[in-house]
């Protein structure tokens, strides 16, 4: 990957629908500064906010999940986690995780 991909990745990561507002603010910051320290801001807000696949599954699964997401929902997303664990994603399927688990496997290239 280089490092104007991994441009392209950040910028996808912004536009995603499913973007925390933390992590939006840390990889836009990234975008402006484009520095060691917003570089590691970055790196740490990828830490804490890109699920796993069963982190994301459990919560699918949850009544909290069937709350926020409703019921309908909250079963197709599980459905969907259990097809993406089994073809072997490690990841939350959503745009944000998706493109969040690109960057942070990347990470060197944002320095």
């Amino acid at each position: 990957m280089t490092k104007q991909e991994i441009i392209a990745k950040v910028n996808e990561l912004i536009s995603a629908y499913s973007c925390n507002a933390d992590l939006k603010a840390a990889a836009e910051n990234y975008l402006k500064a484009q520095n060691k320290d917003s570089a590691e801001k970055l790196i740490k807000a990828l830490e804490t906010y890109v699920n796993s696949i069963d982190e994301t599954m459990a919560l699918a699964e949850s009544d909290m999940g069937k709350k926020l997401f409703g019921e309908e929902a909250a079963n197709k997303l599980a459905e969907n986690c259990h097809k993406a664990k089994d073809a072997g994603e490690k990841f939350c399927i959503c745009p944000a995780c998706q493109a969040g688990s690109v960057i942070y496997a990347n990470k060197e290239l944002l320095a």
